[in-house]
């Protein structure tokens, strides 16, 4: 066969040596791509399509076994008062530690940026809670949370703030407000390490001339610091209201969804109908449900992230 009709067969047809340079280059692209397409597949798209499917059947999770029933799974939660009650908790858990976040990462980040002493070591010392593990986290605040021999209440109550122990995390609403709390101390520090760095990044020509206008400290904040934080915090907002949203662990282990189902949130309540009532069907219907809200966010984030369109 010529070398022209060779050239003019489908690359898939062809030797390797009989390759361009650009289709080796295509080849070689591909080969180095692969592992991270063939682990997309296996750890994402197949968990996906495969909790889609399982949404459409009734299946008992020990055996796996069941039967097709098409949306009924998805009918009866939403006419069930868990899934909105548990809907309900994620919205104030993800409002209410995103908003301490933000506060508590704007304040300390403006702190770290100003010229004081140690201010290496603080700024090491503030992603203290970021880096430490979620369990270990968790078993010092329930300690500290503890009602009976807690350091909180002891403290309270030698200071005259309360006169008997408060339970922290077996009443409403002080097993959310608990929660909201150690879910911003445990992740604020993101906030911080984003804000800090574009602090950095602001001219001090713009600080210079708003104090030759006579602006004041919050004024320099409101007119200067906070519009040119504006991109960043968005992006902040975005990426940490879908990580809140689908928050298990801290919430699972602080109070497991409790007292009954008061700080349960959609998260839990996948874990609970998957391997506690053992409806795989319900539990991935769920989480389908929990996916299409996280996609309204992931969606704006992705826009976000492209830019103004050219």
């Amino acid at each position: 066969m010529s070398a022209d009709t060779t050239a003019k067969l489908p690359w898939f047809r062809r030797s390797y040596r009989n390759f361009s340079l650009e289709e080796k280059y295509a080849v070689l692209g591909m080969i180095l791509i692969a592992p991270t397409v063939m682990t997309f597949c296996a750890v994402i798209a197949y968990p996906l399509i495969a909790a889609i499917y399982l949404s459409f059947f009734s299946i008992y999770t020990p055996t796996m076994e069941g039967h097709w029933v098409g949306f009924s799974n998805y009918a009866t939660l939403l006419q069930s008062g868990e899934f909105w009650r548990s809907l309900w908790n994620n919205i104030i858990w993800t409002v209410g530690t995103l908003t301490l976040q933000i506060l508590f990462g704007i304040l300390v980040a403006m702190m770290l940026h100003q010229n004081m002493v140690f201010r290496s070591l603080a700024r090491s010392l503030v992603l203290f809670p970021y880096f430490l593990s979620t369990v270990v986290a968790v078993l010092v605040w329930k300690w500290l949370f503890n009602d009976l021999y807690g350091v909180l209440n002891h403290l309270f109550m030698w200071a005259g703030v309360i006169d008997m122990p408060v339970d922290w995390l077996g009443k409403m609403p002080n097993a959310m407000l608990s929660l909201i709390f150690v879910g911003a101390w445990k992740y604020f520090p993101f906030v911080v390490i984003a804000v800090l760095a574009r602090l950095q990044s602001i001219p001090e020509e713009l600080y210079e001339a708003a104090k030759i206008d006579g602006a004041g400290v919050f004024a320099r904040f409101f007119d200067v610091t906070l519009p040119q934080l504006k991109d960043v915090l968005v992006v902040i907002i975005l990426l940490r209201t879908i990580w809140d949203f689908k928050e298990f662990d801290l919430i699972n282990l602080m109070t497991g969804g409790g007292p009954i189902i008061a700080t349960q949130t959609l998260s839990l309540m996948v874990y609970k109908e998957a391997f506690a009532l053992n409806q795989m069907g319900a539990s991935s219907a769920v989480a389908v449900l929990m996916m299409l809200v996280m996609l309204v966010f992931m969606a704006l984030y992705l826009r976000k992230a492209k830019g103004p369109s050219e």
